[in-house]
């Protein structure tokens, strides 16, 4: 199972990489946030496979849960924000939130106690690791579902937007296709890990991923009419 996650790291360094190389030439906004939000992903499948290859550490296990489990999905959010948004100032004020609640939200977990029994099994949970209902297990509820939510309901509104243009119909593909990675990984994820089921979570995280680049690459791929 270990391949999974380490597929899963690789695709999304190359998918934040080739977003934080757009975001130099462009200095589009979004794409930068994105860029950061993927790489928490890598981070978060590295973290996940070296526990899975020789048992689990406090270290990396606060980083996949901080990266994977708390602040990743809503920093994807906080980029659909930027593309959303009306204006550049509604997005730059939920962005200053968004890093207020990133540095609690490490705090909470970088301090709070772990519980070294739990970290002896192969698959530890987040609320037997940090204690059910802990400030670290519910950030995880509050701030994952909330930013899932939000981006699952932005891009089908958007998609649903660009399908009238037809030389916005692959940018609306592409949308779907990134909402559809997010989902695979939210559905898959949690499900594997409700049930203590390794093989689910891992291949949701690498197979998400992997769709959610394929969805970028579609959707900024150059529309055929000079419209």
């Amino acid at each position: 199972m270990i391949v999974f996650p380490i597929a899963a790291a690789l695709v999304s360094l190359a998918f934040g990489a080739h977003l934080l190389a757009r975001f130099v030439r462009r200095r589009a906004p979004h794409e930068g946030v994105w860029a950061v939000a993927m790489l928490m992903f890598a981070a978060a499948s590295v973290a996940f496979a070296l526990g899975l290859r020789g048992g689990w550490t406090a270290g990396e296990f606060r980083i996949y849960w901080l990266f994977g489990a708390v602040l990743n999905v809503p920093f994807l959010a906080q980029g659909e924000v930027y593309l959303l948004a009306p204006k550049r100032a509604i997005a730059n004020v939920v962005l200053v939130l968004l890093l207020a609640a990133t540095a609690w939200g490490a705090a909470e977990v970088w301090t709070a106690p772990v519980r070294a029994t739990a970290l002896a099994e192969g698959f530890p949970l987040g609320k037997d690791v940090f204690g059910d209902g802990s400030t670290p297990h519910r950030l995880a509820q509050y701030y994952g579902w909330t930013g899932y939510v939000l981006l699952l309901a932005g891009a089908v509104w958007s998609t649903g937007r660009m399908r009238r243009s037809e030389v916005l119909r692959r940018r609306a593909a592409g949308t779907g296709l990134v909402a559809l990675g997010a989902t695979i990984v939210a559905i898959g994820s949690g499900v594997g890990a409700a049930y203590g089921n390794e093989p689910l979570f891992s291949v949701a995280l690498a197979s998400g991923a992997a769709v959610m680049y394929w969805g970028f690459l579609v959707a900024v791929r150059p529309a055929r009419s000079p419209a």
